[in-house]
């Protein structure tokens, strides 16, 4: 079978039983080798394997969680004691469901990075594999910050002032299946928006953006972290919408910070 060119460091083996790749030495040589198309396709398998068999026992585990979140979410959403509302017949087991399938993904999600670095990372240059190394730690554990800002604070103070809105005409009685979606949407929404300084960073970094454009643009950032936190919470009510503004200008403001630790920024300042 024809060889596809593949980018494949000789010191980092790739394959079953074979020695795992790790951040890459500055003074490691640029050596390739070649991966036939069978192989490729065994190392795809192998890696959906593994990652199929982490989203499965993260979903044991969420089959045993899921009761105890769904009871937090409905406490956060202040419904009656008889909980969240159901319309049709299935409804309570595809909500359980759903929720298991979603803290199985979130439990899995080392494991699934883990997978995709190991299938990625002989493909790429040294220099390629340092800056995934570092940059992957930031990227998880900025995301799963916003998640949990969104789940313990926004949400929670979203859905106070939606219960209490108009509540002398209307019964507070919400569906369960939108509350769960508004969850989903409101966390990955506010866990994108905490990767804000490490896309600032990478831009910096490959010279698109530099400190100084960042510092003279923060008028304008103001009035789009407004805009975007407007958007982003489902409220209309100031305090919920500060409650997003505040920390996306402040992580616009750490965005600007780290843009000064980037390499090409430092190479300026070392030239004046």
């Amino acid at each position: 079978m024809a060889s596809i060119r593949e980018r494949m460091p000789s010191g980092l083996p790739f394959g079953r039983g074979q020695t795992v790749p790790v951040e890459p030495e500055e003074e490691e040589p640029e050596t390739f080798a070649e991966m036939t198309l069978a192989e490729h396709l065994e190392e795809l398998r192998q890696r959906i394997l593994y990652s199929a068999l982490a989203i499965f026992g993260g979903f044991v585990a969420g089959i045993a969680l899921a009761n105890p979140v769904l009871k937090k979410i409905a406490e956060q959403a202040q419904v009656p004691d008889t909980g969240l509302q159901a319309i049709s017949p299935t409804e309570p087991f595809t909500v359980f469901m759903k929720v298991a399938l979603y803290i199985a993904i979130a439990i899995a999600m080392p494991v699934l990075i883990w997978q995709f670095t190991r299938f990625l990372a002989p493909g790429l240059t040294r220099r390629e594999r340092r800056v995934m190394f570092r940059a992957i730690p930031f990227i998880f554990l900025s995301f799963v910050g916003g998640v949990a800002f969104a789940f313990f604070l926004l949400a929670p103070r979203a859905l106070s002032f939606l219960s209490q809105f108009n509540s002398g005409a209307m019964d507070w009685n919400p569906r369960a299946e939108e509350v769960i979606s508004f969850y989903l949407t409101l966390m990955i929404g506010v866990g994108l928006m905490f990767e804000l300084p490490l896309v600032i960073y990478a831009l910096s970094w490959i010279g698109i953006v530099n400190t100084a454009i960042l510092s003279r643009f923060r008028k304008f950032a103001v009035l789009l972290v407004m805009v975007a936190a407007a958007i982003i919470t489902p409220t209309p009510d100031p305090f919920n919408m500060m409650l997003v503004a505040i920390p996306m200008y402040a992580l616009y403001e750490i965005g600007i910070i780290l843009s000064r630790l980037t390499p090409r920024a430092k190479r300026q300042a070392e030239n004046r």
